[in-house]
């Protein structure tokens, strides 16, 4: 797990959710650590401001179109890990386009540039809803993918160019497949922290459809799936999921929360949460195999265990999400 001591590594998103605590894991484990992150008038780092991580690193404010800002971030550079991404199913169909700018062409963008940079390893992030409603369970990596929203779709596309700049131009690519990353600094638009603000709130707990199965992964457990696929060999040129290999139902995961929190959960369906017809993905569940086989690793975070951390840091910090309305 400490192969990364002393090695160059950029994380792009790392100011977002996952990627916030995979930075500080490697600030932990002495990687020379660079950040790309989108620029703001405010000039922060997202959710690694103020942390003591945040001294640790070298900042680069750029999105993924920016190639001069990114190919100065490369320079000497051993390792990629590529999170940034827009990632709100909803908000796809409302900017479809703005999601291929983004997934798509900047992730192109960031292939080329590590490429000619001669990077060791490339992680590339992906994401189970690129498979849609399983046709078999557990769902394994050469299950097929199908697209059935606009991010969908657009991160299918970008899985295509990391494993394309693989194959004809022999960067080391490994892609990664979290599932239902759950935890500490999600967003509200996320089912976890959606149930617990309204848990918290006291009132209805309204949500989409309750009926979809989701495989819940602690951030934990993800962020060290990503530093044993940045120094796994092995893993080269292959798509790896990480999850859990169990699902449970949105409604059975509210029940469960309600359980941390301490009241049952009076659960509505609210239209506008509802995704459009076709496009809900029904079943999700990983087969963990190629995980354990090409990076020794398996979720170790029971999901009441992560659930009560989540509820803990969520209370703590209330002040950071608006309760009222529906995120998109």
């Amino acid at each position: 797990m400490n192969n990364l001591a002393n090695k160059t590594v950029l994380v792009t998103g790392a100011a977002g959710f996952i990627g916030s605590h995979l930075t500080e894991r490697l600030v932990a484990l002495g990687a020379r650590t660079r950040i790309l992150v989108r620029y703001t008038s405010r000039g922060d780092c997202g959710w690694l401001t103020g942390t003591p991580a945040a001294a640790g690193v070298e900042v680069f404010r750029a999105d993924l179109g920016d190639r001069r800002v990114i190919a100065n971030a490369l320079r000497g550079a051993d390792v990629v890990l590529h999170l940034a991404a827009l990632i709100g199913i909803p908000y796809s169909y409302e900017a479809p386009s703005s999601y291929v700018r983004t997934n798509v062409e900047g992730t192109m963008n960031l292939l080329e540039a590590a490429r000619d940079a001669g990077v060791s390893r490339f992680v590339h992030t992906s994401t189970s809803e690129v498979y849609g409603t399983a046709q078999s369970i557990p769902i394994g990596e050469d299950h097929p993918l199908c697209a059935q929203s606009p991010y969908a779709a657009s991160k299918i596309a970008a899985d295509k160019f990391a494993e394309s700049f693989n194959r004809a131009f022999g960067l080391p690519v490994v892609t990664v497949r979290p599932f239902n990353t759950y935890g500490p600094r999600q967003s509200a638009r996320a089912v976890v922290p959606t149930i617990v603000l309204q848990a918290l709130d006291g009132g209805p707990v309204k949500l989409g459809n309750v009926t979809p199965t989701r495989d819940m992964i602690y951030v934990d457990d993800t962020v060290d799936g990503f530093i044993r696929a940045a120094g796994a060999d092995a893993a080269v040129g292959s798509v790896i999921n990480l999850g859990t290999g169990r699902e449970i139902s949105i409604r059975d995961l509210a029940a469960a929360i309600g359980r941390v929190v301490g009241r049952p959960l009076d659960l509505r369906v609210e239209e506008p949460r509802v995704r459009v017809p076709g496009s809900e993905v029904e079943r999700l569940c990983a087969s963990t195999s190629r995980a354990r086989s090409l990076l020794q690793w398996e979720a170790a975070t029971p999901l009441e265990e992560g659930l009560r951390r989540t509820v803990e840091w969520i209370r703590a910090h209330r002040h950071e999400y608006k309760v009222d309305g529906y995120a998109v």
